[in-house]
């Protein structure tokens, strides 16, 4: 089924990885997506107001963060189907910038009018960049190289894929953990 640029719903499970509560699309759905990778939504009918990112999981299909900043409050146990009506956003939500990459962007303050001119879907994969990671040296590293882009004029993370740069307790070698 073609993406569209209309109203649409998809369907998910409720499940959990790790104690972190998410909605797995079926395959359908991530289907009529417009993206393999991530794609932002306004979400419709009870939960309208909602923009949210849709990710990706790595093996063709998508999951919704249920704990994310967007999400919208979804009370049902592990195993329930959702329907969500959805339509494509105009616009990227803003992400939350964690504590160390916002710090170093603070004693940055000659990248201030580049932080602020990125769109936010940029912002988006610089964070997810410097979050993909489990080891602390690494996330450091990666705050130091995004400060060192940045002021070399890059827009965006090198090398940067959406479906293995994710939050890694909840995904393994770029696929969401079963």
């Amino acid at each position: 089924m073609a993406a569209s640029k209309e109203p649409f719903e998809v369907q998910g499970r409720i499940d959990f990885i790790n104690e972190h509560r998410i909605l797995r699309l079926d395959q359908e759905s991530s289907d009529f997506l417009s993206s393999r990778g991530q794609v932002a939504v306004d979400l419709l009918g009870d939960f309208e107001g909602h923009t949210i990112v849709i990710d990706p999981d790595g093996r063709r299909g998508h999951w919704i963060d249920l704990e994310a900043e967007q999400a919208p409050e979804i009370n049902a146990e592990q195993g329930a189907i959702i329907t969500l009506a959805m339509q494509p956003s105009a616009q990227w939500p803003e992400t939350s910038v964690p504590d160390d990459l916002a710090q170093a962007l603070d004693q940055a303050s000659d990248l201030d009018s580049t932080w602020t001119s990125l769109t936010p879907m940029a912002r988006w994969e610089w964070v997810r960049w410097v979050g993909s990671t489990k080891n602390l040296d690494t996330r450091q590293r990666r705050v130091e190289v995004s400060i060192s882009k940045l002021r070399d004029g890059k827009r965006r993370p090198c090398c940067f894929d959406l479906s293995s740069c994710t939050t890694p307790e909840l995904a393994k070698s770029g696929k969401l953990i079963e």
